[in-house]
């Protein structure tokens, strides 16, 4: 799939917040908190009985001036396919996140079939082992963790030192495949900035560059903890700089082409 203005909206999002998909309602105010993305969920956040309804309420809203990324329910459920064909060809569909990848022809299928990027949610061992193969899908846009699932498939603990190396696994599959950093897992407490601001630096540490959220007051912090440092800031000025007026330029030795002006612009607008 080639890279379209939905990759660099994933590709350039700090903060994913999830709504239910049964409450239609709160579509609205996730978009008006200010996170870059939101993500419906058709999967965790809805009950068996609501999943129909939620689906509907999705596809109402997006074909109806909303744009978001849509959670779908697992692969290895009956309501997969059925997910899929209803988001197909939504116009706001920006992305579909797919829990428990675990493999590179699933993403590419998904994506086919919703004619849109994957987020490819890595929960389980099976996705962990083949993550270099699932960041290298030309369908993936971005890899992200759902250390919850994860630490339940292993029988581990979900803490940061059990976790670890996952997490850098993740990180190292996105830099060889030339994705961005990968998008962490959420922070449970939502009345604890102190938790939550622990989580985002440890994960901006580990080279994390964004975050799964669950309430609109986890925006703010999450935004400011991967905002661009000075460096890469001055870089993408230099870059924008560079490539007015002109189809094709060079800055700090290297070419600037589409993808590479793409990038800069993300920064300045991930910056303010």
């Amino acid at each position: 799939m080639p890279h379209t203005h939905r990759d660099n909206v994933v590709q350039a999002a700090r903060s994913f917040l999830f709504v239910p998909g049964d409450q239609p309602a709160r579509f609205d105010k996730a978009v008006d908190s200010g996170a870059d993305l939101v993500v419906i969920d058709l999967e965790d956040a809805v009950a068996g009985d609501r999943k129909d309804s939620a689906r509907a309420a999705a596809v109402e809203w997006l074909s109806h001036g909303g744009r978001a990324c849509v959670r779908i329910n697992e692969a290895s459920s009956p309501l997969y396919g059925t997910d899929l064909d209803a988001l197909a060809d939504i116009p706001g569909l920006v992305a579909v996140m797919v829990p428990k990848t675990g493999s590179p022809e699933s993403s590419t299928a998904a994506a086919e079939r919703a004619g849109v990027p994957v987020i490819a949610l890595i929960e389980s061992a099976i996705g962990m082992v083949r993550v270099h193969d699932i960041a290298r899908t030309p369908a993936v846009a971005r890899l992200a963790f759902g250390h919850l699932d994860y630490a339940l498939d292993l029988g581990a603990d979900p803490g940061w030192s059990a976790m670890l190396h996952a997490r850098s696994s993740l990180v190292l599959a996105s830099r060889a495949a030339a994705l961005p950093g990968p998008v962490d897992g959420v922070t449970t407490a939502l009345d604890d900035a102190e938790a939550l601001d622990g989580d985002l630096r440890r994960a901006k540490e580990t080279g994390f560059t964004a975050k799964l959220i669950v309430h609109p007051k986890q925006v703010a912090l999450t935004h400011a903890a991967f905002r661009p440092d000075e460096e890469a800031v001055r870089w993408a000025r230099r870059v924008v700089a560079s490539a007015m007026g002109s189809s094709a330029a060079r800055v700090d030795g290297h070419m600037v082409d589409a993808p590479v002006l793409a990038r800069a612009k993300a920064i300045l607008q991930r910056a303010g």
